[in-house]
C-alpha cells in the first residue's frame, strides 16, 4: 500500500478510539504483537499479491461477551455489486480524510453499524492483503471493544445484520471445513456458524486469529464444499438493536469473502 494515502503511514494508529488507560488483557495484547509481526502470506489464505491497490481497511473487534471472547461481523446486503449476502468484518475503502488504516477502520464501523469510537482501543494493524474481486489492498485493524455498545445495521440496503459470534464457536472442530474456489481452484478456511458460512477473505483472516490468539484446536479438515455457497436463511441477529440511520452514504465494501 502506498504511504500516500495515509498522511501518517500506513501503520499510523492515529484516529484510534478508546483511552490509553483502558487496557486490554493479556491474551489479546499477545495476538496484537503477533498481528503486527505478522507476513501477508500467514494472514491470506489465496497467496495473491499486488504491487498497488485501492487502500482499504477492516475492523476485527474483539470484545468479551457472555460466552467468553467474541468477533463483530456484519452479513452485506444481498443486492450490493461485490460480497453480496455474505459475512464479513466492517470496512471498506479509504476516504481522503482518513489518516491511518485505523481511522478508515472506525469510520466505516461507526458508518455501518452505528459503533460509538469511544468504547474502542484500537491494539494493532496487520500487513495490507491483497483482495482480488475489487483490487483493494486491505489492512486488518485489530480493536478491543473494552465497553460494549448498542450496535446493529444503519443502512439496511448496505448491512442487513450484525453479529456477536463467540471464538469458541469459531475454534470448534465441528464448524470447521474446507472450501474450494471455483475459479481459482484454490482451498481455504470456512466455518458454519450460527447459519452463516464464513469463507474467502473474512474465513482466512479468523483462521488467522484463531492461530495466532492461540484459540485453534486440531480440526480434521476432510470435508471440502465449493464456492460460492450463500447463507440458507437470513444471518440472525444476536445482542444487538438498530442504530440511528445515516444518509448520504456511498463506500464500497471490502470486508466480505472473495
Amino acid at each position: 500500500m502506498s504511504t500516500a494515502a495515509y498522511p501518517d503511514g500506513p501503520d499510523g494508529l492515529d484516529g484510534t478510539a478508546g483511552p490509553d488507560e483502558v487496557d486490554a488483557p493479556t491474551w489479546l495484547t499477545d495476538l496484537a504483537q503477533a498481528l503486527r509481526t505478522a507476513r501477508p502470506d500467514q494472514l491470506s489464505w489465496t497467496r495473491l499479491h499486488a504491487a498497488d491497490g485501492r487502500p482499504a481497511a477492516v475492523l476485527m473487534l474483539i470484545g468479551d461477551g457472555p460466552d467468553g471472547p467474541d468477533v463483530l461481523l456484519i452479513e452485506r446486503a444481498a443486492d450490493l455489486r461485490s460480497h453480496a449476502g455474505q459475512p464479513a468484518f466492517p470496512g471498506g475503502a479509504t476516504d481522503s480524510t482518513d489518516t491511518s488504516p485505523a481511522a478508515t477502520a472506525i469510520r466505516e464501523a461507526r458508518e455501518e453499524v452505528g459503533l460509538d469510537p469511544a468504547c474502542v482501543r484500537i491494539l494493532a494493524t496487520g500487513p495490507a492483503l491483497y483482495l482480488p474481486p475489487s483490487h483493494f489492498l486491505v489492512t486488518p485493524v485489530l480493536g478491543w471493544w473494552h465497553t460494549p455498545c448498542p450496535v446493529g445495521p444503519v443502512d439496511p440496503s448496505e448491512t442487513s445484520a450484525v453479529v456477536r459470534v463467540p471464538v469458541a464457536q469459531l475454534a470448534d472442530p465441528a464448524n470447521r471445513v474446507r472450501v474450494r474456489h471455483r475459479a481459482s481452484g484454490l482451498v481455504g478456511p470456512a466455518f458454519r456458524i450460527q447459519e452463516m458460512f464464513i469463507w474467502g477473505f473474512t474465513g482466512g483472516l479468523i483462521d488467522a486469529l484463531l492461530r495466532m490468539g492461540g484459540w485453534e484446536r486440531p480440526w480434521l479438515p476432510a470435508e471440502q464444499v465449493e464456492s460460492p455457497v450463500t447463507n440458507a436463511r437470513p444471518l440472525p441477529v444476536t445482542g444487538t438493536r438498530p442504530a440511528p440511520a445515516e444518509s448520504g452514504r456511498a463506500s464500497e465494501p471490502t470486508g466480505g469473502s472473495g
